[in-house]
Formats: C-alpha cells, sequence, structure tokens
C-alpha cells in the first residue's frame, strides 16, 4: 500500500517503513507528524484518487533527524563587464520515517 502526500509545496509518494527526506519540519527528533494532505491512497485496482484531497485518509511519520542538503551556487556573470556574482545556498531538510498509512 502507498500514498501521495503533499509537504513543502512537493508531492512524495510514500509506502510504510520508508525514510524520506523533506522540507524542514517544526518539531524535534523522535516526534511524531500526521500528514493530512493525502492526495491518493490504495495499490493497484483500489486506488483512491482524492478531489483534491482523500476525506479521512492520515499519514503518520516519525522525525530522525534535520540535516542540510548539498551546497548549491548560483553564478552570475556580464560579459567584457568584469561583474561576477557568487552565492551559496544549504536548503534545511528533515529525515522523516513513515510509521502507517490510514
Amino acid at each position: 500500500m502507498y500514498a501521495v502526500i503533499a509537504t513543502g509545496g512537493k508531492q512524495f509518494k510514500v509506502q510504510e517503513k520508508e525514510i524520506i527526506t523533506i522540507e524542514r519540519l517544526c518539531g524535534d527528533a523522535g516526534a511524531k507528524v500526521a500528514f493530512t494532505e493525502v492526495l491518493a491512497v490504495g495499490s493497484g485496482a483500489d486506488l483512491k484518487l482524492g478531489t483534491p484531497l482523500v476525506a479521512g485518509a492520515k499519514v503518520e511519520a516519525e522525525i530522525l533527524e534535520h540535516i542540510r542538503g548539498p551546497k548549491l551556487i548560483a553564478f552570475k556573470m556580464k560579459r567584457r563587464k568584469g561583474e561576477r556574482k557568487r552565492k551559496g545556498h544549504r536548503q534545511e531538510l528533515t529525515k522523516v520515517r513513515i510509521l502507517s498509512i490510514a
């Protein structure tokens, strides 16, 4: 059984006991979180699609750790002008383990 959840402006296809990396969530490591924005739930022919959400569906997860993503460089340059800009960014992320899909 799997579910499609929406969090952090993105959609994730998740299964039980799966570990995913998502946008930073509030809460400490070991805390439980519930995702109520479930877009689809089921498996195979038993798939239930929401319009836009599946009523009564919930995915529970546990926060494992807070991490930072890889460094991304934004480099801008104007030719023949000697103008260069270099800016770095690291995204704040959270690793969660999916406990149950209801």
